[in-house]
C-alpha cells in the first residue's frame, strides 16, 4: 500500500494540512495542501541531467485555477480551460520570486512546478496555500532547494499591521 505522510498545523485559528504519498507518485515531489475546503495539489519535476547549453536556471511555475474547483463549468465557445488569466500569471510570479534564489547558483537543471487548485471554498484563498504547498513539494523532491518558504497575508489597517493568514 502507499506510505502516506500527513502533517497538520494551526495558524491564526485555521488548520493547514500537508499530505504526500497518495497522488502524483511519479513526480519528484507532490503535496496536497488543505485549508478548510480549499485544496491545492503542488507537483514538482526536475530534469535528471543539465542541458550543457543552459547558462541560466530554467524554473517554470504554472499556477492553475481550474473552473471546476469553484463549481463553475464554462459554457459557450470556451468549453475547455483557457490560457492563464492575469491573476494566475501574477500568482505564478508570487510563487517564483521567493523560491528561485533558494537554489544554488550552479544548479541549472530544468525544474517545473505546477500548483493546481483542486477545490476552492470561497473562504480560504488558494494563493498563499499554493506558496506553502509548492515550497513543501520542493523540500521533499530531493533537489538542492535551500528552503522551505512560508507565506501569510498581512494588511495595514489604521496604522497597524494585521495578520490575515489564509483567510481573505
Amino acid at each position: 500500500m502507499f506510505k502516506v505522510y500527513k502533517k497538520e498545523v494551526e495558524v491564526a485559528g485555521k488548520k493547514i494540512s500537508l499530505e504526500t504519498g497518495k497522488v502524483a507518485r511519479q513526480a519528484d515531489g507532490a503535496i496536497i495542501a488543505t485549508c478548510g475546503e480549499t485544496v491545492v495539489l503542488a507537483t514538482v519535476v526536475g530534469a535528471k541531467k543539465v542541458n550543457p547549453d543552459m547558462d541560466y536556471f530554467p524554473l517554470s511555475v504554472n499556477y492553475q485555477e481550474k473552473y471546476y474547483a469553484a463549481g463553475k463549468i464554462p459554457g459557450g465557445y470556451f468549453k475547455r480551460e483557457a490560457r492563464p488569466t492575469e491573476s494566475e500569471t501574477l500568482i505564478s510570479r508570487l510563487i517564483d520570486r521567493p523560491i528561485r534564489p533558494l537554489f544554488p547558483d550552479e544548479f541549472k537543471n530544468e525544474v517545473q512546478l505546477l500548483p493546481t487548485v483542486i477545490s476552492y471554498d470561497k473562504e480560504n484563498e488558494a494563493d498563499i496555500l499554493s506558496i506553502i504547498a509548492s515550497s513543501a513539494a520542493l523540500a521533499i523532491s530531493g533537489m538542492p532547494f535551500m528552503g522551505p518558504v512560508g507565506a501569510s497575508r498581512v494588511g495595514y489597517i489604521d496604522g497597524k499591521y494585521v495578520f490575515k493568514s489564509i483567510k481573505n
